[in-house]
């Protein structure tokens, strides 16, 4: 059961890290420090796109799961619906390039939205 735990926690921290690093930029507005954790992070999530390379939650995920003898789509919510949308089926290297542009197209567009409507 622990195991189990520990799998669906670490999906849905691997998700938040994901959202963070597509979207975190609109928290830079209001939360000044989380500049430079924001930039480190998409420039991770960049790095593990084009160079397609594995993100180490990836192994803890597979290894608490293997634990818990999970298999198949029994399981949580969290098993069923959020590991999907981190491991799309049939990913292939130009859709992880593609995922990687949008990565930054996406955080371009919200750092110039928010240095546009930055306080004087």
């Amino acid at each position: 059961m622990i195991y189990r735990l520990l799998a669906d926690l670490t999906v849905a921290v691997h998700f938040g890290f994901l959202l963070f690093v597509v979207a975190g930029a609109f928290l830079v507005r209001r939360f000044r420090w989380v500049l430079v954790p924001h930039l480190l992070c998409v420039a991770w999530g960049v790095y593990v796109e084009v160079m397609g390379a594995i993100c180490p939650l990836t192994p803890l995920e597979n290894r608490f799961a293997a634990r818990a003898g999970q298999a198949g789509y029994q399981g949580s919510f969290i098993e069923h619906y959020l590991v999907p949308l981190i491991y799309p089926d049939r990913l292939t290297r130009t859709m992880q390039w593609g995922l990687a542009g949008v990565v930054v197209v996406v955080n371009a567009v919200a750092y110039a939205l928010v240095l546009r409507r930055r306080p004087r």
